[in-house]
């Protein structure tokens, strides 16, 4: 079982009004992040057909979880994994313009997940999305983006201070920018998990850049499917959680791929075949538009700001009994 369990931890909320600062932290996030990033909340699906190749596999071995329809007796339905694809068709479809952009509450279910204080086969995000021009497709878009959803998560804290300051993490003033072959630079001794608590507990808040392609080493710092992100546009944003002595992800997002950077990673992750499928189709003939966009993990964002040590304090999932037991043994209440 994997677990930490921080001594003397208090959540310092009750159950009940844990659950009252959850609809705080959702309702007013989702409303200012809409605001500020120019986005529209919009319905997603919570499955696709697997032929329409719009589910992403994540790292490349993931399962999704998979079911037939009696409506549709030659096809396998998928939940989906996330809904990085999806948006994109979505943006063509609706009219977005540059600059416009959509968001969603996005809920899946991953099968092959380890379960630990931070990571549930639950998985409830804001995944969203926003036309961009091709000119708009480098490193400063991307930073610029990036340092907005920061400032928008730093309000929030000052929110949640006003309401629950007993409660609350204080989280760093800045988020800092580095590569991950930088990265590998600096601590090559060290695995890919090492030098993400290394580097974020240097500076409070980081984001980690160009995730996906291999390095000097010849091992990527991390996977990443090879049909949404552009490997080189994209980047995860980590918090130093205390609490747990670790790195906490709050944001995997990035400038997506376009014509180009799909052909490259499509050849690279051995995935060709999938240029038939009607997204990739799509995309290599230029007939959807080019997007930034990511996913916020709602339950991670609580996590964070109300300081609680495991993920099952803030979202209703399914636990093992032995760490259910274990974790109230020592004061860490599992919804």
């Amino acid at each position: 079982m994997n677990l930490i369990l921080p001594q003397g931890y208090e959540p310092h909320l009750t159950i009940r009004q844990t659950q009252e600062a959850i609809k705080y932290i959702r309702d007013t996030f989702q409303k200012e992040f809409g605001r500020e990033m120019n986005l529209e909340r919009i319905s997603a699906p919570l499955f696709v057909e697997k032929s329409s190749g719009l589910n992403d596999n994540l790292n490349g071995i993931e399962r999704p979880v998979s079911f037939d329809m009696p409506a549709l007796p030659n096809e396998t339905i998928e939940v989906v994994h996330s809904l990085a694809k999806w948006k994109r068709m979505a943006l063509k479809k609706y009219g977005f313009q540059p600059g416009e952009g959509l968001y969603t509450n996005m809920n899946a279910i991953r099968r092959d997940e380890t379960l630990d204080n931070l990571h549930s086969c639950y998985v409830d995000q804001w995944d969203w999305e926003k036309v961009i021009t091709k000119e708009e497709r480098t490193l400063e878009t991307l930073e610029d983006t990036v340092k907005n959803i920061f400032k928008i998560i730093k309000h929030m804290e000052h929110e949640i201070w006003y309401k629950y300051p007993q409660a609350v993490k204080r989280l760093p003033e800045d988020i800092f920018f580095i590569t991950s072959q930088e990265l590998e630079d600096m601590y090559p001794e060290q695995s890919p998990r090492e030098r993400e608590n290394l580097i974020t507990k240097e500076h409070g808040c980081v984001f980690l850049m160009k995730i996906g392609d291999k390095l000097k080493s010849g091992e990527p710092h991390d996977g990443r499917a090879p049909d949404y992100d552009d490997w080189q546009l994209n980047g995860d944003i980590l918090f130093w959680f205390d609490t747990l002595n670790c790195a906490l992800e709050i944001s995997s997002m990035g400038i997506r791929v376009d014509e180009i950077s799909l052909e490259e990673q499509l050849k690279k992750a051995g995935c060709e075949d999938r240029k038939n499928l009607p997204y990739h189709h799509q995309l290599l003939n230029h007939q959807l538009p080019y997007t930034i966009g990511g996913g916020i993990g709602q339950s991670r964002l609580c996590m964070l700001l109300l300081n609680r040590a495991h993920i099952g304090e803030v979202q209703a999932s399914i636990w093992p009994d032995e760490m259910r037991n274990v974790c109230e043994a020592h004061n860490i209440y599992l919804l």
